[in-house]
């Protein structure tokens, strides 16, 4: 499916729940743009599909949460760095863990691969960072020289430097072979967030806090330009592929930049608050941030914003024939371009070098039995088979049919149903010349999104891949859909509203077009009854609030409980959920019927808020309970211990009830059935349970 006509330049792609705590960090794959992964502090690294809500597998290992992701050049490798300093490397196409690595003493803050050797560079809180040899244990080259902890790691496309740069406000460049620091830039006036070297030329671009880009001229060692104009700070920066203009993203806005002289070519909004990363694929740019446990993806038509300033005319523009893009981008450069090695032969200087410098300090080695016993507790999980056959499948494998062309991610389909409507109706009115023409509906009537088509993708797309042409065009509106069995959390359209009824009854009877007082009495359905419904529901938060100020959270639950309203209670779970501490024993005992009926919902916030509560009630309570129903009875009257054994007991069977549910549940594809599977092995210790 090709990109809907649209007129929105940036949207968002999707919403969703990538990790059972909150994501700390994420990452982009650079090739194809169309792999992410998210770290958080559940200890994992999930794998994605951008535009897909199914995790493709789920890499295990990690004893602390995980601070910091990246893809190798070729996407087949993942490393994750903690926050305990160790690091771990995962092939991705053998779906098995192929490194582990220790040395640094604190939480790892960036980390980077070669662009072609075997070698991995990270850095840490402890301001150093290190150079690694992925094929074996121990750093190759430690790099000290910051005062602050280092925030960004990029290596030069020709695979000879390394640039850092740290809260100190300085970004230093490295040279790697001599393993010493070559020259230091210090013009920012706040920590840098993030560096990018020109893919071409001999430039370096650093993001800052001070809200402000530098470009460096890497033959002269000094600054070309500084470009202005971010509000806030600047977090992630990606040259063109062509390296003309620099994407800059910051809160909820995106910038194109020129150099020499330094301008904005233009500023697209978008609602991606604090963005994390950025990859181009087909003309798209792709932006992804999260907040607590939920990562949002977001698209930036890079066809619709303009990447010059217009002002170079070359050669005759004929009238009759369209302009015609310069034959060589790299022409026109200023500065040096990088020498790309066809071989790696300049990595055996560092191989070569490394052989005095391996050992790592004292503290920091471990026996090989430690290593492999480490790594053996390490796995991949993988979630989603046909996804990751399609992605991860090994590159000698041979394939008989030929690969799919990867296609533009869809635009909003909201907008292309808009704009049918808009015609039809231009139809209808220019049908009846006599009648006098009122404003188009179509702008401003909500209608019901047409759910987008999952659009499947090479395993690593060119930037050559062509995008294929429009389908013939479908009907605007689909009135025969199959009712979903589950109400998603992230619908955006309205239910029980059909497009249907604001459209002719058929082309050959025009004459039944509504008049705008059909119109908007068929927009006012339900109107009177919503408010009715909220204003009930406000009403009742306000009690359960008042109780809670005045005695305490069991009381306010009982309350909710007792107006017999599930979305009162899902509201309460989901504030205590934020809280683990504010949870009791007293409190399982009332929610847990309530977790049985939201567990049975039809919606899927409702399912999120039980499987949630229920994680937390295993995890924070089961020991306890299991302890008291197995302790042996006490001499004497124990009224306290009497009735702890009471709620426990009473407690365990409600478990074992939901356990079954969770059974059945966990058969289940998709998110739902990975929620209902890792719930599953929560409970398993009740098998064994008195």
């Amino acid at each position: 499916m090709a990109v809907a006509n649209t007129t929105k330049i940036s949207w968002r792609l999707q919403e969703f729940e990538a990790h059972s705590s909150s994501v700390s960090c994420l990452a982009l794959g650079r090739s194809s743009g169309r792999l992410l992964a998210t770290g958080g502090g559940d200890c994992r690294v999930n794998i994605w599909a951008v535009s897909k809500a199914n995790c493709i597998m789920s890499l295990t290992g990690h004893k602390n949460p995980v601070e910091c992701v990246q893809f190798n050049t070729s996407e087949e490798q993942v490393v994750a760095g903690s926050q305990s300093g160790s690091i771990r490397v995962w092939d991705l196409e053998a779906a098995k863990i192929l490194r582990t690595l220790m040395g640094h003493k604190s939480s790892i803050t960036s980390l980077g691969f070669h662009p072609f050797g075997d070698f991995l560079a990270s850095s840490s809180m402890d301001t150093n960072i290190k150079l690694w040899d992925v094929r074996r244990r121990g750093y190759v080259f430690r790099y000290k020289g910051h005062t602050e902890a280092v925030r960004s790691l990029a290596f030069s496309p020709d695979g000879k430097w390394l640039a850092s740069a740290s809260d100190d406000s300085t970004v230093k460049l490295w040279d790697l072979t001599q393993g010493k620091m070559i020259t230091e830039f210090k013009s920012h006036t706040a920590p840098v967030n993030i560096i990018q070297f020109h893919p071409n030329e001999y430039l370096l671009a650093s993001g800052s806090s001070d809200r402000t880009i530098k470009l460096w001229d890497l033959e002269k060692f000094t600054m070309i330009g500084s470009l202005e104009g971010d509000t806030t700070p600047v977090r992630s920066v990606f040259f063109s592929s062509d390296g003309s203009c620099l994407y800059s993203g910051a809160t909820d806005s995106l910038r194109i930049f020129g150099w020499e002289p330094d301008r904005c070519f233009d500023v697209v909004p978008v609602g991606w608050g604090k963005v994390s990363d950025l990859a181009v694929c087909n003309q798209q740019l792709i932006g992804v941030s999260h907040q607590l446990s939920s990562v949002s993806s977001y698209v930036v038509d890079l066809k619709r914003v303009k990447k010059n300033g217009g002002s170079v005319i070359r050669g005759i523009i004929q009238d009759n024939q369209p302009l015609a893009e310069p034959r060589d981008a790299k022409g026109s450069a200023l500065r040096r371009s990088y020498e790309r090695p066809t071989t790696t032969c300049s990595s055996q200087r560092v191989k070569r070098r490394s052989d005095a410098d391996r050992r790592s300090p004292e503290g920091e080695r471990r026996s090989p039995s430690e290593d492999e016993a480490d790594e053996k507790l390490s796995s991949a999980e993988i979630h989603n088979a046909e996804d990751f056959k399609e992605i991860f499948q090994p590159k000698n494998a041979i394939s008989r049919t030929p690969p799919k062309v990867s296609e533009p991610f869809p635009a909003p389909p909201e907008d292309e149903t808009i704009s049918a409507i808009g015609r039809q109706l231009k139809d209808t009115i220019s049908a009846f010349p006599e009648k006098q023409q009122a404003p188009p509906l179509a702008s401003s009537t909500p209608v019901q999104r047409v759910e987008p088509t999952v659009v499947s993708f090479a395993k690593r797309p060119t930037p050559s891949a062509v995008v294929p042409a429009s389908p013939p065009p479908q009907p605007p509106v689909s009135t025969a859909r199959s009712k979903p069995k589950i109400i998603l959390s992230c619908r955006n359209e309205p239910i029980g509203l059909n497009v249907a009824d604001f459209l002719p009854s058929s082309p050959n009877n025009r004459g039944g077009a509504l008049s705008d007082d059909e119109a908007l009495s068929q927009l006012k359905k339900g109107h009177d009854t919503m408010c009715v419904m909220l204003r009930s529901r406000h009403k009742n938060l306000e009690t359960v609030r008042s109780v809670w100020v005045r005695e305490d959270i069991k009381s306010a639950l009982d309350a909710a409980v007792s107006m017999n309203d599930l979305s009162i209670v899902v509201d309460i779970l989901n504030i205590i959920n934020l809280q683990p501490s504010l949870w009791r024993l007293d409190l399982c005992t009332t929610t847990l019927p309530q977790i049985d009926q939201l567990l049975h919902s039809k919606y899927e916030s409702y399912i999120q808020t039980g499987c949630t509560s229920l994680k937390l009630i295993m995890k924070h309570f089961w020991t306890l309970i299991s302890e008291t129903l197995k302790a042996t009875p006490s001499v004497g009257v124990d009224i306290t211990r009497e009735e702890r054994h009471q709620k426990c007991r009473a407690i365990c069977k409600q478990l074992k009830n939901l356990s079954n549910l969770v059974e059945n549940k966990a058969l289940q594809v998709g998110r739902h059935g990975s929620a209902f599977r890792e719930l599953q092995l929560l409970m398993a210790p009740l098998d064994d349970s008195l």
